[in-house]
């Protein structure tokens, strides 16, 4: 598993814990529960991921923290991705 997949699962894992932040990704993505877990799946969703938090600092510091990982290397992994999908 590449480590952008990883960090994308932990990324999936943070959101879900949370009812506050499980409810803004839905709505911002247009996403339901149902189809959550259908695209969770994807590759590609996985770097989705990475992308939806890069845009918001207190997020991927909250998240950063809890994951034990750096946020700049958060940031440079979502760099590197080309646009978001958040329907694969």
């Amino acid at each position: 598993m590449q480590e952008i997949e990883v960090i994308g699962i932990e990324i999936l894992q943070f959101i879900a814990a949370d009812e506050k932040h499980l409810t803004r990704f839905l709505s911002l993505t247009g996403l339901t529960p149902a189809t959550l877990r259908q695209a969770a799946g994807s590759p590609r969703f996985h770097e989705s991921l990475l992308a939806y938090l890069a845009q918001n600092e207190r997020d991927l510091i909250e998240f950063a923290q809890s994951a034990g990982r750096k946020p700049e290397d958060i940031m440079r992994h979502a760099a590197s991705l080309p646009d978001p999908d958040f329907s694969s």
